[in-house]
């Protein structure tokens, strides 16, 4: 289950609510009491919106000092009856339907890439900031736990991604190459940094200076900060290349491909929910 930063620490930071401490470890006792093993995640959408009014949320640096502080929290009080800490669920698709799309929270994009009528953000930007932030406060909050509380916890520390599997529409090389870039995009966004500590070569190539870069400190901070990786696979498309667009570009339009829920549909510029129906 999730635990809302904002119920358990209602201003972002400082003072614990006693009744959101007694919620969780009433749930996390319980579970105990059954021979549940308990996975808990740290971030999933719910943001204290005071941290969103001061200073942007994801988009901003400092907020990897709070939800560091906010971890420690759990960690202390309940990490000795968790074994599995995920940090933060999906940052790809978070970061791609909150400041791409504006779909979930905070609902930011810019025309005209948003899906919804936004009033603020920048979809050719703000994603990758987002993700970025996301990959430094998980590393940071991986740290934390390692240091920490490990040794005497015994538990793990990971990520979750969000994922669809792509197959190539035809056997040409452009198709092929199309559907690498998907999985580089899509996968190597958050895998490649934690693996290698920097982005996929072709999202370097294609983003450009829309990309934030990492230090050298930071890549090796984010390399190896993680115990295990979680896979949230929901369907699988056809992938086919799609000739780069002049203009604004958003990651859609960065990555280049087509997408097809089967043989006969027409092709997709991104991801649509009826895609979600095919496994």
């Amino acid at each position: 289950f999730s635990i809302s930063w904002s119920r358990l620490i209602p201003n972002g930071r400082g003072a614990v609510n006693p009744k959101g401490l007694q919620f969780y470890n009433n749930i996390i006792d319980e579970l105990v009491k059954h021979g549940i093993q308990i996975h808990i995640t740290l971030h999933h959408l719910d943001l204290p919106q005071i941290l969103e009014d001061e200073y942007g949320g994801w988009l901003s640096p400092r907020i990897i000092e709070d939800f560091t502080a906010y971890a420690d929290v759990c960690f202390r009080e309940f990490g000795g009856r968790v074994t599995y800490w995920t940090t933060v669920n999906e940052p790809n698709i978070g970061a791609i339907a909150a400041y791409g799309s504006g779909q979930l929270p905070p609902g930011r994009c810019s025309d005209p890439f948003g899906i919804t009528k936004c009033t603020a953000g920048n979809s050719s930007t703000e994603p990758y900031i987002a993700v970025h932030t996301y990959l430094l406060a998980h590393a940071s909050v991986a740290r934390l736990y390692r240091e920490k509380y490990q040794a005497v916890q015994k538990g793990v520390v990971g990520i979750n991604i969000y994922s669809f599997w792509s197959y190539p529409f035809t056997d040409s090389t452009a198709d092929l190459e199309a559907t690498q870039r998907c999985k580089d995009f899509m996968f190597g966004w958050i895998l490649e940094p934690l693996v290698f500590g920097d982005y996929p070569e072709v999202m370097k190539k294609n983003v450009g200076s829309r990309l934030p870069s990492f230090t050298k400190v930071q890549s090796e901070l984010i390399k190896g900060s993680f115990d295990f990786i979680g896979l949230n696979h929901y369907f699988s498309l056809y992938v086919s290349d799609r000739q780069t667009e002049p203009g604004i570009r958003d990651y859609n339009r960065d990555m280049s491909i087509y997408y097809r829920a089967s043989r006969t549909e027409p092709p997709a510029g991104q991801v649509k929910p009826s895609h979600q129906c095919f496994l």
